[in-house]
């Protein structure tokens, strides 16, 4: 029988407590963990556990052999994980999906400087609004933005994603500025295509309720940079991120409306097929993403060079 699962057979029975509840955190019978037990006793010539019908009782000899178990297989882990992970020094090839908008403004300039601290790492970046089928699709990684979905992905998040209802100056100016969400529907809104997400509407917090609401106007798009680009022009009210209008509501460009109605933050997440047995490489960008995205002053000087750069 092989040692080690002996080893981590006794660790395992000696926290759970008892031969049940360890057989069932590992999905065999009681009886192969029984067994297990009974070889390794055997093999060391000692005995560890006082096993009666009601409780199971490490003897001495057991509690100074339990610590040395959990060390060494504490160890063993960490080494197995560094092989399997590529080492120390990260390597290999990452695939990452990402929505096109966010993607181009906060993942696409971080690939250089994560590249640059992992010189034996690969990047493919894929850019698509549709929701990438990560597992199928063999992707390691994707960031997505907004309410998830139910399923079996792994999913950490990295920060909150706010709503504004923003328009230009030039806008309200023609238009006047809605005091309440039902008074969007005298207004021109710039909205998404069908085809598009945001398929609940827009999102508001009225009379202590989270109400989706569905404004429309002469002019609709399933490209959210091209909204963006109209609400600047004055065509029309939209609901958009912070992480897409932070720097023209800096340099004055929109301004929001409607913020005593703000629904609660969504997230911005890092989602992943599985969380055992990460490569190294992946682990690492998530750290990097955390280390980035989750950073308050991120989001600041985002939008201070933005507005620099704007023309």
């Amino acid at each position: 029988m092989d040692r080690l699962k002996q080893i981590e057979s006794f660790a395992l029975v000696a926290t759970k407590g008892s031969l049940t509840a360890a057989a069932q955190a590992e999905g065999v019978a009681p009886a192969v963990m029984g067994r297990r037990l009974d070889a390794l006793e055997a093999r060391l010539g000692v005995k560890l556990l006082l096993r009666t019908t009601r409780k199971l009782t490490l003897t001495h000899e057991g509690i100074a052999f339990l610590e040395d178990c959990q060390r060494l297989l504490a160890e063993f882990a960490s080494a197995e994980a560094s092989v399997s992970a590529g080492g120390v020094k990260a390597s290999g090839h990452l695939r990452i999906t990402a929505p096109a908008g966010f993607g181009r403004r906060h993942v696409a300039p971080l690939v250089p400087d994560f590249l640059a601290r992992h010189p034996e790492v690969s990047l493919s970046l894929n850019l698509s609004d549709r929701v990438v089928d990560i597992v199928n699709e063999g992707f390691d990684c994707a960031v997505r933005v907004g309410d998830l979905s139910d399923s079996s992905l792994i999913s950490m998040r990295l920060a909150d994603n706010r709503r504004l209802c923003v328009a230009a100056p030039s806008y309200l100016k023609r238009a006047g500025t809605p005091r309440h969400p039902s008074e969007l529907m005298r207004h021109e809104c710039l909205t998404l295509s069908s085809d598009a997400s945001q398929t609940r509407g827009w999102a508001f917090r009225i009379d202590g309720q989270v109400q989706h609401l569905r404004p429309s106007g002469r002019l609709d798009c399933s490209d959210g940079q091209v909204l963006h680009d109209w609400c600047r022009q004055g065509l029309g009210l939209a609901w958009r991120s912070t992480w897409e209008v932070a720097a023209a509501l800096h340099a004055g460009e929109l301004v929001s409306v409607l913020d005593d109605f703000a629904a609660p933050p969504n997230g911005i997440f890092a989602v992943l097929p599985q969380r055992k047995h990460l490569p190294l490489r992946v682990r690492l960008w998530i750290d990097f993403l955390k280390e980035h995205h989750g950073s308050p002053d991120y989001w600041g000087s985002w939008a201070r060079a933005s507005t620099a750069e704007t023309p």
